[in-house]
């Protein structure tokens, strides 16, 4: 039985002002591929369509046959672009931007003599400091808005919701921060003897990334604009990611768009010479399938397991019609 609530088409239909879609999942399960037919679909429908990955291992350029890498790239025989951003210009961009922050701190605090470098090493040896640089990647991208959908390929999804929740965690650390920020500036004033009131450059830039971040938070969490998307298979470890994280992103108010199931096995294939083997995976995935139905959100699509690897323009719009039929 066919238990698709609403089709991808038509959650689209439903959805005209959609312009900010997210693929996530298990590493493996088919993200870069569903993100791309996406894109596509909704270029060739007339949108104006930016397609980025935010995954540091890349496989977008590779799935259009075609190197997007670093720069926003016209698809050949498209009108749709894409791109993949560069992790490590993205990050030493950021680190640039740190040091000029701390030096301009020091100087303001009077401490000139310290060393930025310290300063620079501790605020960037953070392990979600890549992904903060990614997320800002991504923000810059939606903010400067040349496009009418933007369809983003996340990492896996462990990080994916790392990187989109960073739009809370930064409201709630730099609303600490202007508390903080508040109390020092009324200290400095009662003990200085001058009346003058000085300009207080940190204080100006918390504000204006706060408003930043107030912002994506508003873009994110608007269900008209935005939509996460999980593919994965039928099996029990990509589910049971998809599982863990769906509670997650509705936590952050991240509407969630679907589930897309990949890799099903066409029983209709089946014959008297198919192999056991094969037979017990079919039963097996049939099982996860009807735990998909009843346990996650809105399948909106089932794709079978293809004999052949999507890579360039025509594989993916032969996965069309499993998507958008």
């Amino acid at each position: 039985m066919n238990k698709i609530s609403e089709k991808l088409s038509l959650f689209l239909q439903n959805h005209p002002k959609m312009k900010y879609v997210f693929f996530g999942g298990k590493g493996g399960v088919g993200k870069t591929v569903f993100a791309g037919a996406m894109a596509l679909y909704l270029a060739e429908k007339g949108r104006k369509v930016l397609l980025a990955s935010t995954n540091p291992v890349h496989s977008l350029s590779s799935l259009l046959k075609q190197n997007v890498f670093g720069k926003e790239t016209l698809v050949e025989g498209t009108s749709l672009k894409a791109i993949e951003i560069d992790t490590r210009e993205t990050i030493e961009k950021k680190k640039v931007e740190i040091r000029e922050k701390i030096e301009w701190f020091l100087k303001y605090a009077d401490l000139a003599g310290q060393k930025t470098e310290d300063f620079v090493e501790s605020a960037t040896m953070n392990p979600a400091f890549e992904e903060s640089a990614m997320f800002e990647r991504m923000v810059d991208l939606m903010f400067e808005d040349h496009y009418d959908t933007y369809v983003f390929d996340t990492a896996p999804t462990a990080n994916a919701r790392r990187l989109l929740g960073m739009s809370k965690v930064y409201t709630l650390w730099v609303e600490k921060m202007l508390a903080s920020r508040d109390e020092a500036r009324s200290l400095r004033k009662a003990l200085s003897f001058s009346k003058k009131e000085e300009k207080d450059p940190l204080l100006d830039y918390l504000l204006h990334f706060r408003d930043r971040i107030d912002k994506v938070h508003k873009l994110l969490t608007d269900a008209e604009l935005t939509a996460f998307f999980f593919v994965t298979l039928p099996e029990a470890l990509p589910i049971a990611v998809i599982k863990r994280f769906i509670g997650w992103f509705r936590e952050f108010g991240i509407p969630v768009g679907g589930v897309i199931v990949n890799g099903l096995i066409d029983r209709g294939q089946v014959t008297d010479s198919t192999h056991e083997f094969v037979m017990n995976r079919i039963a097996s995935q049939e099982r996860y399938l009807e735990e998909i139905y009843q346990t996650l959100p809105d399948v909106r699509a089932i794709v079978p397991r293809l004999d052949h690897e999507i890579q360039g323009i025509p594989p993916i719009r032969e996965t069309f019609s499993f998507l958008f039929g």
